[in-house]
């Protein structure tokens, strides 16, 4: 059974949010591609709309959006996700994972889409971090 860390962000206050989900909420996350769209409840936000904006899987690859299927792939990068050359023209072969979230991810990042009623602070509790404190 999958177990996901999904980490969810207010585009509006720039707060963040972590949530635990395995089980029945984790199965809604399984075969979904980078950019769709999710229901909040699986997260504890009912009726709100959640965007799949990236992740990682177990050793800290990330998932590129430009890369097809759940499967490891070795791709040659100029910078982006999972490279940042320090010189100009500066390739790179990496290791990422594919678009599409499987058993093999443990992080998933979201952002919200749709707001629902209720308040997002309430929703998560006192967890939120504060994007101007990084």
């Amino acid at each position: 059974m999958a177990d996901f860390k999904v980490v969810v962000s207010d585009p509006e206050t720039g707060a963040t949010y972590q949530r635990d989900v395995d089980g029945q909420d984790a199965n809604r996350f399984l075969g979904r591609d980078l950019g769709e769209e999710v229901d909040g409840d699986s997260v504890g936000l009912s009726g709100y709309s959640l965007e799949l904006t990236g992740g990682s899987d177990r050793a800290g690859r990330p998932l590129r959006d430009d890369v097809s299927g759940p499967n490891l792939k070795q791709v040659l990068l100029t910078g982006g996700t999972g490279y940042k050359p320090q010189h100009d023209g500066e390739r790179k072969r990496v290791t990422v994972r594919g678009r599409e979230i499987s058993e093999e991810v443990v992080q998933i990042n979201a952002k919200i889409s749709a707001y629902g009623d209720g308040s997002v602070e309430d929703a998560f509790g006192e967890g939120g971090e504060d994007a101007d404190d990084e």
